[in-house]
């Protein structure tokens, strides 16, 4: 169960890194480069969080052998 929340947790994070690298891209494309900066920088953070909830999680919930 644990490892179930916690990579929902993952894939829900790098969704919202989807859809802030998509507001990037509209406003790079749109002619607003500051906007479109700091929605890369927030994707970029969004994306690191994700990938490290992942990867954290497998590591974690490994059963242990004593």
């Amino acid at each position: 169960m644990t490892r179930a929340l916690g990579m929902t947790a993952g894939l829900g994070i790098l969704i919202l890194a989807g859809f802030a690298w998509g507001d990037s891209a509209a406003g790079w494309s749109a002619g607003n480069s500051d906007i479109g900066f700091w929605w890369s920088v927030i994707a970029t953070f969004l994306t690191i969080a994700g990938v490290g909830t992942l990867i954290g999680t497998w590591l974690h919930t490994q059963p242990v052998e004593d």
